[in-house]
């Protein structure tokens, strides 16, 4: 069996490295250049933490994470307003949380592939007929499955199922994220997630372990930004915010070294046909205020692989496929939209203030619980069961 994926970002290679393990030859192209660099930190938990799991890759993803012991949050003037222990969340999630550059997730991913992954960069996907499929080089493809796993702005997507426009769901931010050398602002937030306590806005700030600060923005804005101007439009935004922020701002590198986008969710009527898939952002982005959009990319490519290894056509397993995995996919990102988003962006002074009332109630025992569970929302069922538990049982459980 042969399949094509479009995009190598999470999704695409946990996808690939599945198949390939099930015995199928995979090409799996993605029109950039190489392995991209740009990227943000993120708390990688919850489905995806379990699928990485189940791959057999927890301590790999482990020793790649980043050393975190603190989360707290400044305000305009730099004191701070919120800290605790990291490890509140850690014995919170039972353990099954790190926090990784996604750079470095998908790094771990790509160097799990093994020979029958044919990996090609700068590639796309032009043509999809019902046996071909035809690369922006002219090569054309014959291939019992096309997956796209080409996120947000998904090329598969726009060529089976229409128009972006038709599926796209805006949630009026634009974020960015960046990498920068600063000794002084390194020694601030050395092992910590610094976030700013600022309506409409946010910046976070996390020492990496080489010496560099990574940081990421989000801020509402009725226009997406350009990407040729992503840099102006965050030092506008964020501009005196705090003299940690400004000083940040003073090393915002130019524009072409940004990751940029808008902040949205794709929303659809179905993932699949009687031989393509979507899977990841792709299919069901959760957006970034989410926060789990890393893991529902792997833990969706993971079902989508083990329905494939199973003994089900590939028509019969796709849509087993999307059976088992929509529930999960779409209450996420009903929770991201009705109650993450708020939390996580305030819009007033008094939600900011029930969040930073909300994060010290975490001292509390039991507390911990009910405040991650209210920052990452999960499905009620775990990997496992939806990766191996019979049709009849899912059905009527």
């Amino acid at each position: 069996m042969r399949a094509l994926i479009c995009g190598a970002g999470i999704a695409g290679l946990t996808l690939a490295g599945r198949l390939e393990h099930h015995g199928w030859n995979v090409t799996l192209v993605d029109n950039s250049p190489g392995p991209r660099r740009h990227g943000y930190m993120i708390d990688f938990s919850g489905p995806g933490f379990e699928a990485v799991t189940a791959m057999g890759l927890e301590s790999r993803l482990r020793q790649m994470a980043s050393s975190v012991e603190r989360f707290r949050y400044i305000d305009d003037a730099g004191r701070t307003t919120v800290s605790l222990d990291y490890d509140r969340f850690v014995k919170a999630l039972g353990g099954q949380i790190v926090s990784i550059m996604r750079p470095d997730l998908e790094q771990m991913l790509r160097e799990a592939l093994g020979d029958g992954v044919d990996l090609r960069y700068e590639l796309t996907v032009d043509l999809v007929t019902d046996s071909t499929a035809v690369l922006s080089d002219g090569t054309a493809i014959d291939a019992d499955l096309i997956v796209g796993a080409d996120g947000i702005h998904s090329r598969i997507r726009s060529l089976t199922f229409g128009s972006e426009a038709d599926y796209l769901r805006d949630l009026g931010m634009n974020t960015s994220a960046f990498v920068f050398e600063d000794q002084a602002i390194f020694d601030e937030v050395r092992d910590q997630f610094v976030l700013t306590e600022t309506l409409n806005r946010q910046m976070g700030l996390y020492g990496l372990d080489d010496g560099r600060v990574a940081a990421f923005t989000v801020h509402r804005c009725d226009e997406p930004a350009s990407s040729d101007n992503a840099r102006q439009e965050v030092r506008a935004a964020f501009s005196g915010v705090g003299p940690l922020v400004d000083r940040a701002l003073a090393n915002c590198p130019p524009s072409e070294e940004m990751y940029s986008d808008r902040v949205a969710q794709i929303v659809m009527p179905h993932w699949t046909t009687s031989r393509v898939a979507l899977v990841g952002d792709a299919a069901y982005a959760v957006s970034l205020v989410a926060g789990q959009g890393a893991s529902l990319g792997i833990a969706g490519a993971y079902i989508l692989a083990e329905m494939l290894a199973s003994d089900r056509s590939v028509p019969e397993a796709l849509a087993e496929y999307e059976r088992r995995w929509r529930p999960t996919a779409t209450q996420i990102q009903s929770a991201a939209r009705n109650q993450v988003i708020e939390v996580f962006l305030p819009r007033s002074k008094r939600t900011l203030l029930l969040r930073r009332w909300g994060f010290r109630a975490m001292r509390i025992p039991g507390m911990s619980r009910v405040m991650t569970g209210s920052l990452f929302p999960k499905g009620s069922r775990s990997i496992t069961e939806l990766s191996t538990a019979g049709s009849s049982q899912l059905r009527n459980a």
